[in-house]
């Protein structure tokens, strides 16, 4: 099978989500991916998963974002550390970081600081607000990315002031943003000959995701909010829970009256308009509630899905994953673990056609492929042992740490 990527080779210096999911994804897409761990925890994905760290287990999260790469542990802080991760840039394709900016200037490992000597470097930086203005200084991190951008507050739920999203959603969308680009500029490369810097944040990630709410704010300083401006409903059957939506439908209440055959509520003064029915939906769904609690998921679905409603069941997470639409998607794959039981985890969701991407590393542990990588660069057995004597580079991790 081809694969998209093959023959490109990734440096990802990055932890948590943002830089490891882009560099996963390249590495899903056939790239050769090389993750450089400083320090003795590595990545902290590694260790944010309490429950099964203290297990001796290797953290869920960490094999969520880390297969089809190659772990070398590394200490960047020492000049034969350094000399190491630029032999690697080398013979790379693309350098992935997610460090802060002083944090990179410091190392010596900033754009303008590489762009010369590598001068087909594809470049790629996340970073959680931006290189340059006053709130660069600040770290990443997804809630935060939320609560600046106003997606906290974007809240269907006129009860609550703000709300934050435990899933990283600002994380995925800046990683998968990442990827975009950086394969945007290997693309570039190819007409030019040349890399080039490419660059993404959590706050414009976040606020791209509002681009809808966004243009009716600059245009005409209207609030958008599709859950407040349109009637919804969310009901108990007699085994789950069905959302309804009012969406793209000029009488909304008076379809659902039809499904379920009661009489036609939309008649009231009070929901003869979508902004009324909208607005009033408590009153609506307070009618709807009981009947609809005699229904099946099912009977309730079809009943819906005939007068051309927007329905869905409301699943759990664990309810999904068992569903055999996502089977049918194959979105769920694989990956060896050392150490226990092969994982089932999310997979690519984007299909090729020819160039599918697939799994072709287990997640690695810490180091684990340091001696295979540095031999690879050209060192000797006893320039690594040495290294490893040092503290520059961590063998032992690799052949007894679980984590």
């Amino acid at each position: 099978m081809s694969r998209a990527l093959e023959g490109i080779r990734v440096v990802e210096l990055c932890e948590i989500m943002q830089g490891p999911l882009a560099g996963q994804t390249l590495g899903d897409l056939g790239a050769d991916v090389v993750k450089v761990e400083r320090g003795e925890r590595g990545d902290a994905m590694r260790t944010l998963d309490r429950e099964a760290v203290e297990n001796g287990r290797m953290s869920s999260y960490f094999v969520a974002l880390n297969r089809n790469k190659r772990s070398i542990s590394l200490d960047l802080k020492t000049p034969a550390g350094r000399e190491i991760l630029h032999r690697l840039l080398a013979e790379a394709d693309v350098l992935v970081h997610n460090y802060r900016p002083h944090a990179v200037r410091g190392l010596g490992l900033s754009y303008e600081d590489l762009a010369s000597r590598y001068p087909r470097l594809v470049y790629g930086s996340a970073s959680g607000f931006g290189a340059t203005g006053p709130l660069a200084h600040k770290p990443g991190q997804d809630m935060l990315a939320q609560t600046v951008s106003g997606l906290a507050r974007a809240v269907g739920d006129p009860r609550l002031t703000s709300y934050l999203n435990p899933t990283a959603q600002v994380d995925y969308t800046s990683g998968m943003g990442l990827v975009q680009g950086i394969l945007a500029a290997l693309l570039e490369r190819e007409r030019s000959g040349r890399g080039q810097e490419v660059r993404v944040n959590l706050l414009d990630s976040a606020v791209a995701m509002q681009m809808l709410e966004a243009a009716a704010h600059t245009l005409y300083a209207e609030h958008l909010n599709w859950v407040t401006q349109w009637y919804s409903g969310t009901f108990a059957t007699t085994d789950g829970v069905v959302t309804v939506l009012g969406l793209f439908r000029d009488n909304a209440v008076r379809l659902i009256c039809d499904a379920l055959e009661i009489p036609d509520l939309s008649l009231r003064p009070e929901l003869s308009t979508t902004e009324l029915q909208a607005r009033n939906k408590d009153v609506v769904n307070e009618v709807i509630a009981p009947v609809v609690a005699k229904l099946s998921t099912e009977q309730a679905l079809e009943r819906f899905e005939a007068v051309d409603l927007l329905c869905a069941p409301q699943l759990t997470l664990a309810e999904v994953l068992r569903h055999p639409q996502l089977a049918a998607n194959e979105l769920l794959v694989d990956v060896d673990v050392p150490g226990q039981d092969r994982a089932r985890v999310v997979g690519y969701p984007v299909r090729l056609s020819r160039s599918r991407a697939d799994v072709r590393r287990a997640v690695p542990r810490r180091g684990e492929h340091t001696g295979e990588v540095l031999g690879e660069l050209g060192y000797t057995p006893e320039e690594i042992a040495e290294f490893g004597r040092q503290g520059v580079v961590r063998i032992e991790a690799a052949a007894h740490s679980r984590s």
